[in-house]
C-alpha cells in the first residue's frame, strides 16, 4: 500500500513540477515581449503582464511540492547534524506536522479565497480571476501528497531521513562533543520508490 502510495506521489509531484516549469516559460517569455512591446515598439500589451503574474503565481505553488517532496522547505540542516539519529524521526513527524496544518489552512482559506472572487475579471482579458487564487489550494493538495509520501518513505525506511542533498560540500569538522551520523543521501527522491 505505502508502494502504491509513493508511486502516485511520484506522478503527481512530477507532474506538479511540469505545470510548474511550463508557467515559468510562459511567464518569461510574457514578461520578455511585454519589455518588446513597451520599449521597442512603443504600444504596451494590456494582457501579457497579467497572464505573466497569473502564470508565476502558479509556478511557485505548483513547484512547491517538488520542495516539500525533497525536503527543501522544511529543513535546517545543522539542526539535523547535531541530533541523534534515533531522534530525527520525531524531528521529521513535527516537521510534517507543522507543514500539514499549514497546508490544510491553505487549502481552505485558499479554497475561499478562489470561491469569493470568482466574479472579479482579470484585467484585459475578461476572464475569472479565480483562475489565478485557485493555485493556492492546487498547490497545496500537491504539496500535502508530498508530505505525507516523504514522511512514509522515511518512517518505513526507504529514504534516509533528513534532507535529500546537502546545500554545502564543506567537509565538516569533528568534534568529540557532536556525535555525527553518516546517512547515505540518495541522489534522487525516487530512489527509495524504485528499491
Amino acid at each position: 500500500m505505502v508502494k502504491l502510495f509513493l508511486r502516485f506521489e511520484q506522478w503527481t509531484t512530477r507532474l506538479a513540477l511540469g505545470v510548474a516549469v511550463a508557467m515559468l516559460i510562459i511567464s518569461v517569455s510574457l514578461g520578455f515581449y511585454q519589455v518588446i512591446t513597451r520599449f521597442l515598439l512603443d504600444a504596451p500589451s494590456t494582457w501579457s503582464e497579467v497572464i505573466s503574474r497569473s502564470a508565476m503565481i502558479w509556478c511557485v505553488f505548483m513547484g512547491a511540492a517538488a520542495g516539500f517532496r525533497g525536503g527543501f522547505m522544511m529543513s535546517v540542516e545543522v539542526v539535523y547534524r547535531l541530533l541523534p539519529a534515533r531522534t530525527l524521526v520525531w524531528l521529521e513527524w513535527v516537521i510534517a506536522l507543522c507543514c500539514v496544518v499549514v497546508l490544510l489552512v491553505l487549502i481552505y482559506y485558499g479554497g475561499a479565497m478562489t470561491w469569493r472572487v470568482r466574479n472579479q475579471m482579470l484585467s484585459g482579458l475578461g476572464v475569472s480571476i479565480a483562475w489565478a487564487y485557485v493555485a493556492m489550494p492546487t498547490g497545496a493538495v500537491f504539496a500535502l501528497i508530498a508530505v505525507v509520501a516523504r514522511l512514509l518513505a522515511q518512517t518505513t525506511g526507504r529514504e534516509s531521513i533528513g534532507p535529500t542533498e546537502s546545500e554545502t560540500d564543506v567537509p565538516q569538522v569533528s568534534s568529540p562533543m557532536v556525535e555525527r551520523r553518516a546517512t547515505p543521501v540518495p541522489s534522487t527522491y525516487n530512489e527509495g520508490v524504485n528499491s
